[in-house]
This record gives structure tokens, sequence and C-alpha cells, in this order.
């Protein structure tokens, strides 16, 4: 099995979430993240799905979720180049004697300390699953209060314009 990612242009519309997600859930595949928000196009949404499973069962859900009214279009880019990028918040113990090492760490990951209290620190890291997992596991050892992670969003490089063509020809609603 592979992990697939899958980026589907939506209407901006309620219940849009919840009719991808059940329509996946019904397939059998257990979404292992998804990633929601507005897109350059004004009324639609871009939704960035994980999803583990072979090639073939994942472009039947693809096609699937094609035929929900409000999709404009789904595209697996797991095989295309793309950026990928997760951002998480960790809230991590932080003694005086260890902010300074924990600030070393930050450093190095290009990471930023967004807030700071007499009993914990909290950082913001962005980038790829292994380099969140990486600063994570070295933060591990302070201890973790609490962790926040959005998910990956993707977007394949190079020019793509495909939801746009097919918004083009799509009546209005």
């Amino acid at each position: 099995m592979t992990t697939h990612t899958l980026v589907a242009l939506v209407e901006d519309k309620p219940g849009v979430l919840n009719r991808v997600a059940s329509l996946i859930r019904r397939r059998n595949f257990n979404i292992d993240s998804i990633a929601v928000g507005h897109s350059e196009l004004p009324g639609l949404s871009r939704m960035t799905i994980l999803v583990d499973g072979t090639t073939t069962a994942v472009e039947q859900v693809r096609k699937q979720l094609e035929k929900v009214i409000e999709v404009v279009k789904v595209t697996d880019i797991t095989q295309e180049r793309m950026v990928a990028r997760e951002l998480a918040l960790i809230k991590v113990h932080a003694a005086s004697a260890s902010r300074a090492e924990i600030t070393q760490l930050v450093d190095i990951f290009r990471a930023k300390v967004v807030d700071v209290s007499p009993d914990s620190m909290m950082i913001e890291v962005t980038g790829d699953e292994e380099k969140i997992d990486s600063l994570y596991n070295l933060l591990k050892k302070f201890g973790i209060k609490e962790l926040a992670r959005t998910g990956r969003v993707a977007l394949s490089r190079g020019n793509s314009t495909k939801g746009e063509e097919r918004m083009k020809g799509r009546p209005a609603r």
C-alpha cells in the first residue's frame, strides 16, 4: 500500500467536507489527514487528503469523489512533483535550565518560539512530516504538554490550471 495525496477543488458550501469524508469512509479507506482552506478561486476550497491504498483502489475513490456534485476536480498528485508542507504547534515543558537547549533545537529546525510562559514554551514548525516528527522526538525528553498538527497541504509544481478549466464549463448554481 502507498500513501496517496489527493487534492480536491470543491465548492465552498456547508456539508461538502462531510460528504467527501463519508464517501471515503464508505469505501473502507482511513483518512491519514485532511486539510481544507480557501483556494485562489472565489467560492472554491482546496482539500488535501492523505489516504493509504493501492493505486487502483484510490483511483476508483477519486472517480467517485468527482461524481459528488460540489466537487469540481480531484487529482492524485502522488506521482507528480509537488511541494508538501505541514504546520505543527508543540507546547513543551520548559524549566529555566532547559530553555537554552530548547531554543537551540528550535533554531536548528528553522522553527520559531511563538509563546513563552513560566513553565512552558510553544514552538511553531513548518515542513515535511519527517522534519516535524524529528523535532517532536527531540523535544519529547523535555515533556510534551500539547501538540496540534495541520496535516499535509500540497500543490503540484509548475503550471496547473486543471480546476480552472473545468470551472469554465460548469453551469452556475
